[in-house]
């Protein structure tokens, strides 16, 4: 049978905090790429126009806003474990939530239902900003759920009750799309009944963009040129 896509939400730079302001953004055009906000990091530090070590070569890209924001009570988490978690699993808690409301499904009557989970990721960074706090915050019990790639799909599953299959999935590039293909085979095969499928990426630290223009890999604009003569 075909697959129906019953609901969707996102996040996407330039102010697109769900569908209907994302059509917008791509309808008028606009551009969601800015120079890097000072609460990620001080790109007058790490900026660079040449290739250089440690420095990037671009001062844009595409930025969420307020990704320190989590209402964790509404989720249940204590705000201790919130702090722990990376931002990637808050965000995807959110967005999940929305799209089901979208869907007009109370996500709650999904407890203990064969849904299952594929999420696309690959970012690790949340990590890297908790290896500069104490040994006692960064060794919590909660310290390895909160970072790890594989509890991204597995907080979606715990959190709201789903009992189908539940996956990160890091395929770098690709990943969001390889997790809704994954998704539809479990749909298709009966190892689901219905899917949460998507991806997260959030730039924190730039230690990913230095590395990107160590190898000349990333645009000097900040922009995307992905099957572009200008690649």
């Amino acid at each position: 049978e075909p697959i129906a896509i019953i609901g969707m939400q996102c996040r996407y730079p330039g102010g697109a905090n769900d569908i209907d302001s994302f059509w917008e953004l791509l309808q008028s055009g606009r551009d969601g790429v800015t120079d890097v906000p000072i609460t990620r990091w001080d790109i007058d530090e790490h900026y660079e126009k040449d290739v250089m070590p440690g420095k990037m070569i671009t001062r844009r890209g595409g930025f969420l806003d307020n990704v320190d924001c989590f209402d964790a009570g509404f989720f249940g988490i204590s705000p201790r474990e919130a702090e722990s978690m990376d931002p990637q699993q808050r965000l995807l808690l959110e967005v999940t939530f929305e799209a089901f409301e979208r869907a007009g499904i109370n996500i709650s009557h999904l407890r203990k239902t064969k849904t299952g989970v594929f999420i696309g990721v690959q970012s690790v960074e949340y990590a890297h900003l908790q290896a500069n706090v104490s040994l006692e915050d960064t060794a919590s019990a909660f310290a390895g759920t909160g970072s790890s790639l594989a509890a991204v799909a597995g907080r979606l599953s715990y959190v709201f009750g789903f009992e189908g299959p539940s996956m990160s999935i890091d395929t770098a590039c690709s990943s969001s799309l390889t997790a809704i293909h994954t998704a539809v085979e479990s749909l298709q095969q009966g190892s689901a009944n219905l899917a949460v499928a998507g991806g997260v990426n959030l730039l924190l630290t730039p230690i990913p963009n230095i590395a990107l223009s160590q190898s000349r890999a990333l645009s000097s604009d900040g922009r995307c040129k992905t099957f572009d003569a200008s690649a």
